[in-house]
């Protein structure tokens, strides 16, 4: 079922899309999952065919259009890719490049986000801290002015495409505590002091690389400063409005794909001389599972309907990251339930989905901080 908002443009996005996926990542979504990665040729391959721009103003070098046709290419990605780790790599640039394209000036523009959008560089965004986790205003990574150099020193965890990334959208103390004293600072990685510190081993996104970074006294020139020093927490929360949505939308795909490989085996398999969905309890699971759905599918909806007419969507944005996530942490797991011993089998579809799944209560703000940010928002 198509959100409601979606044109005949996005329908011709979903196909486009759909059809670099089926060709480029499903063939190869066990093989890399088990590798822990996919070939760099995959990003340039991905721009070649209209994927890295969708969403981007035409003038950067993008393929134009709004938040609706990012979701409908990620959908797509994903329904027919049948991996959301390389999905999750491929779309780093999604959290990396908006504060840039926002704030960013020509030079950077030019150095920064066209090459991400032909497919010749990778980008990651530098958030999260080994001791800070959801707690930005608190980051202490800091960078120190020295005529016209920042010097950079500190951490950061967990960054997706952060073992092979070429540039860094970095959030660093500029100033003093709190919210006020942060910057947002482009941070190339072939400067010296630079280093990937680990590559993570995670419960799910196997093909996605995810990485821990270390900055020791690393030199950045001042024309990479994005935005203005000292006012970089509001385009990174404005960031998080974005990529929370687009969570809760991924959620609601993976969902979908989980409940239809479930409908299918339900169909054929016998047991007991019948069918799985010739048992009630199968066939209730299955009316649960698409009951859940259509309700996260609804939120998300009105979510971005709202945000496309210029709506504050903050609190809403947390509500539907909330119901996505927990609609498809019950999804997975009862497709796993239902496909039995087949469902526990690292070949099985349903099984990397319910692996990959677990992230999404945890990533772009936890499931607390989401509750915590909807009751503040509301008044309560």
């Amino acid at each position: 079922m198509l959100p409601v908002y979606e044109t005949e443009a996005h329908e011709a996005l979903r196909k486009q899309v759909g059809r670099f996926a089926r060709e480029h990542i499903r063939p190869n979504a066990h093989a890399w999952d088990e590798a822990e990665e996919f070939p760099r040729e995959l990003y340039r391959q991905a721009a070649e065919a209209g994927v890295l721009g969708v969403g981007y103003p035409t003038e950067m070098g993008g393929g134009g259009g709004d938040l609706s046709h990012v979701l409908a290419a990620s959908s797509a990605m994903l329904l027919e890719g049948h991996n959301v780790g390389v999905v999750v790599g491929l779309g780093s640039h999604g959290i990396a490049l908006p504060p840039i394209v926002r704030l960013g000036t020509a030079d950077q523009i030019d150095r920064f986000v066209r090459p991400v959008l032909r497919g010749e560089a990778i980008s990651a965004l530098g958030i999260t801290e080994p001791g800070g986790g959801s707690d930005v205003a608190s980051l202490t990574t800091r960078a120190v002015r020295d005529g016209d150099e920042y010097v950079v020193s500190g951490s950061k965890t967990f960054i997706t495409s952060g073992c092979r990334a070429d540039f860094v959208t970095t959030a660093v103390r500029t100033g003093g505590q709190g919210h006020g004293g942060v910057s947002l600072l482009m941070i190339e990685t072939n400067r010296k002091g630079f280093q990937v510190s680990k590559k993570l081993k995670k419960t799910g996104w196997w093909a996605s690389d995810t990485a821990e970074l270390s900055f020791d006294e690393v030199r950045v020139p001042v024309s990479n400063l994005i935005g203005e020093e000292n006012q970089g927490f509001v385009p990174i929360m404005m960031n998080f409005a974005n990529e929370r949505i687009l969570i809760a939308s991924q959620c609601v795909t993976i969902a979908e794909l989980a409940y239809g490989e479930s409908v299918a085996y339900a169909r054929e398999r016998q047991a007991f001389g019948k069918t799985l969905s010739g048992f009630q309890v199968i066939r209730h699971k299955l009316a649960d599972m698409a009951t859940k759905i259509a309700a996260a599918r609804a939120l998300v909806e009105a979510t971005v309907v709202r945000l496309l007419r210029g709506d504050m969507v903050t609190s809403m944005a947390a509500m539907a990251k909330n119901t996505a996530t927990d609609t498809v942490m019950h999804v997975v797991s009862e497709a796993v339930q239902i496909h039995g011993g087949y469902g526990y089998m690292r070949e099985s579809l349903v099984e990397r989905l319910y692996r990959d799944a677990r992230l999404y209560p945890i990533g772009g703000g936890t499931r607390e901080i989401m509750n915590e940010i909807i009751s503040k928002t509301e008044g309560y």
